[in-house]
């Protein structure tokens, strides 16, 4: 008491009217988020011009700033093609790491020719985002990386830095695969993946089967559900305790399919028909049960070949509407049975595909992607897209990783001869830390008793006091 009334003169209760704080911090995190949006929109609309001014050169020789051969020499000490002098230098905003913040570095995947005319031609005309990239940085200091991921491949960011290959010289990343890429390049999608596990599937044919789709769950994101089912001459759930329904995407479900998968093996004879039966009404009774994505609806056919078009199953269960894509990929060398496989996929708007070996594998999935994103290309959809909130290794805060999430946007080709064609180029993105979230609603302002958090459109909690990115499941939410 005594304390008490040393400073009962300068103490005062003031009443805080919990609503219109409430409104105030909203409107604070709304004009982060917008301002992380609007640095985006910048980048596409400078992408999608660059890209109009841009005549392709299938013999454009084009030196750039490969991120791996950045400051690499030769055996005389001469700069390597690719490479060259790099300035890089410490900067405490990005943890320390030696960066560039005047130019942009492109990352080309191992599996990928650097020298490839595809990829040359876009990293020419994507050059044009460097000086979007500094002006975003000078317009809003609290950004962190920037960067184009192409849907050649190729990967563009800013600041440039340096990478580094593993231990076997391989760097595997390819941003298409990133979950950011992903869910602005298409829409949340259903997917039944059919795996031929018949007796002419045994040996190397199974192998890139079971490669071709662990790379088609590396296309899949949280949006999305799927299931997978093998079949012969009978049908067999790779998980059987899930028969019958559709799982979310998530890591933890694609990772428990792979286990599964090393457990096919081939057998018997192949009845596609049964199959393709069972994956549409797979897909029709999920759909009616309203928990998935209620957009886009696939099957993936993994064969080496088809002894008929199974008109009469499509027919009754896909057209006229035909709202579920084909997509069979055709595994092996012999084209005997390509004619039947590519009808079903032209007649049920889907893509056919033949993989020969498994080092065609990662660019011959990535094909449906294309396919997927044209209503969105065509409409001129630049949805933002919010991620859940992830770890990320390279920058830490002194206590350990950083919580992140990623602002993207799609970038679309403009010319008049591709724009009924819906192509998408790619897409662009920022890393937003999750403290940067939280600065909008600081503890002392909310009291031991205030909560606040994000949420983002697929229903991940995006910040929240405890720094948990938690999952909201069976309710739907929309991002705040």
């Amino acid at each position: 008491m005594k304390k008490y009334k040393e400073f009962e003169r300068a103490v005062r209760v003031e009443e805080i009217d919990g609503l219109r704080l409430v409104k105030r911090l909203a409107e604070d995190m709304e004009e982060m988020f917008h301002k992380k949006a609007q640095a985006m929109k910048r980048l596409v609309e400078a992408a999608e011009e660059a890209h109009l001014q841009h005549e392709e050169d299938p013999n454009l020789q084009y030196e750039y700033f490969n991120a791996v051969l950045i400051n690499e020499v030769d055996e005389e000490g001469n700069s390597v093609e690719l490479g060259g002098e790099f300035i890089l230098q410490p900067n405490d905003h990005f943890n320390n790491l030696s960066v560039n913040l005047s130019l942009s570095v492109v990352q080309v995947p191992t599996n990928m020719y650097n020298k490839d005319s595809a990829i040359v031609n876009g990293v020419y005309w994507s050059e044009a985002l460097n000086k979007v990239f500094v002006d975003n940085f000078e317009r809003d200091p609290s950004l962190i990386w920037q960067y184009f991921g192409s849907a050649k491949g190729f990967f563009r960011q800013y600041p440039g830095i340096k990478w580094k290959p593993d231990e076997h010289g391989v760097i595997a990343f390819d941003c298409r695969n990133r979950k950011w890429y992903i869910q602005a390049a298409t829409s949340p999608k259903d997917v039944v993946i059919l795996v031929d596990v018949s007796g002419s599937m045994k040996g190397l044919r199974l192998t890139i089967a079971r490669q071709t789709v662990s790379s088609i769950l590396d296309t899949l994101g949280d949006d999305d559900f799927f299931n997978i089912i093998a079949y012969n001459e009978e049908l067999h759930y790779v998980e059987p305790c899930l028969n019958g329904t559709l799982v979310q995407a998530d890591v933890t479900n694609k990772d428990h399919f792979r286990e599964h998968l090393d457990k096919l093996f081939a057998q018997g004879i192949g009845m596609l028909d049964i199959a393709l039966t069972e994956a549409f009404n797979l897909l029709s009774d999920f759909n009616e049960t309203g928990k998935g994505s209620e957009c886009s609806q696939a099957i993936m056919l993994v064969t080496d070949g088809a002894v008929d078009t199974y008109d009469a199953i499509f027919a009754k269960y896909n057209w006229p509407e035909r709202k579920v894509r084909i997509f069979p990929y055709l595994i092996g060398r012999e084209s005997a049975f390509a004619e039947n496989l590519k009808w079903m996929a032209c007649a049920n708007k889907g893509y056919f595909t033949q993989i020969s070996t498994l080092a065609d594998v990662q660019e011959n999935v990535m094909e449906y992607l294309h396919v997927l994103s044209r209503p969105k290309v065509i409409d001129r959809e630049h949805d933002t897209v919010w991620t859940e909130a992830y770890i990320d290794s390279t920058l830490e805060d002194g206590q350990g990783p950083v919580l992140m999430t990623t602002v993207a946007m799609p970038v679309f080709s403009t010319k008049n001869e591709t724009r009924n064609r819906g192509i998408l180029l790619g897409v662009v993105g920022t890393d937003v830390p999750v403290s940067e979230l939280l600065k909008t609603i600081p503890k002392y302002k909310l009291g031991i008793h205030g909560y606040a958090f994000a949420i983002t459109n697929n229903g991940y909690i995006l910040t929240h006091p405890d720094l948990r990115p938690l999952r909201m499941r069976g309710e739907s939410a929309e991002k705040k």
